[in-house]
């Protein structure tokens, strides 16, 4: 693997809100790996939860080197839901600790994206803006039964209760998309902190914006100047190598697909 086929950036603040942060992130582009974690506002330890998972996939680095498989992250994130149960189970009252996840994977040409709960991976291609994960929340089940719009599901009383976590269930489900990767491609991993004070298309706008560390303190500026409520957590990746020439105009060739708009498998 080309070290230079790709550069990552992470950010993380508390928000304006809140005086903990139940957030936590990975940034291992030596790996093709990225994660960020939420931990469950408003129950026990979210902090201890998404602290945790980021543990549970750094400790893959000392024993695996890039390509790390879906089979290992699935295998640490089921060793820590099942800990997190143990652990609520210990506690005098026993309640729920736990964490959303969205995690990436380079592998060979192949991005993978396995997740539970509402935090998100976007991709940016060719100047458009796709959504590679589907929150696990039970407004957008009601967007998906055509009970909700899109723009209803972001005001709706139930907007935050989510219906997947690491941590939540004895059984872990966990959703996989896989894509082909090109040259020019930009990732965003973020938690629920970010798309809940910016919309699609001003993350959109933003994303086509400059190089990633600029960008990734312009867009966790913009979050702050809303008053988050929330945590905020993003971790950004562009995809350098094999750039194709620039066309005089400044624009990809041609030659780079638009789109892969299905995933590989599920």
């Amino acid at each position: 693997m080309n070290r230079n086929a790709w550069t990552s950036v992470a950010k993380t603040h508390v928000g304006n809100v809140r005086k903990i942060n139940e957030d936590s992130y990975l940034n291992a582009p030596e790996a093709g790996l990225w994660c960020v974690a939420d931990g469950m506002g408003g129950h026990q330890k979210g902090d201890t939860a998404s602290t945790m998972i980021i543990d549970y996939l750094q400790s893959l680095l000392s024993v695996q080197g890039y390509p790390i498989s879906t089979g290992q992250v699935e295998e640490r994130l089921t060793l820590v839901n099942h800990n997190l149960i143990n652990l609520a189970q210990s506690l005098p009252q026993s309640n729920v600790i736990g964490s959303t996840v969205a995690v990436m994977l380079f592998a060979d040409n192949l991005v993978h994206c396995l997740w539970a709960g509402d935090s998100r991976i976007y991709r940016l291609r060719n100047g458009q803006l796709s959504q590679l994960t589907r929150d696990h929340s039970q407004v957008e089940e009601m967007v998906q039964a055509g009970l909700l719009t899109s723009e209803e599901a972001a005001v709706h009383p139930a907007a935050n209760i989510i219906t997947r976590a690491i941590g939540a269930s004895p059984e872990l489900e966990l959703d996989l998309q896989s894509f082909e990767r090109f040259p020019g491609d930009r990732y965003l991993l973020c938690t629920d902190g970010l798309n809940k004070v910016m919309t699609d298309p001003e993350i959109a706008e933003q994303m086509r914006q400059g190089e990633l560390a600029s960008l990734a303190d312009h867009m966790m500026q913009t979050a702050l100047q809303r008053h988050a409520r929330d945590n905020i957590t993003l971790v950004m990746v562009d995809v350098t190598e094999g750039m194709p020439e620039l066309e005089q105009t400044g624009r990809l060739k041609d030659t780079l697909p638009l789109d892969d708009t299905l995933p590989l498998h599920r």
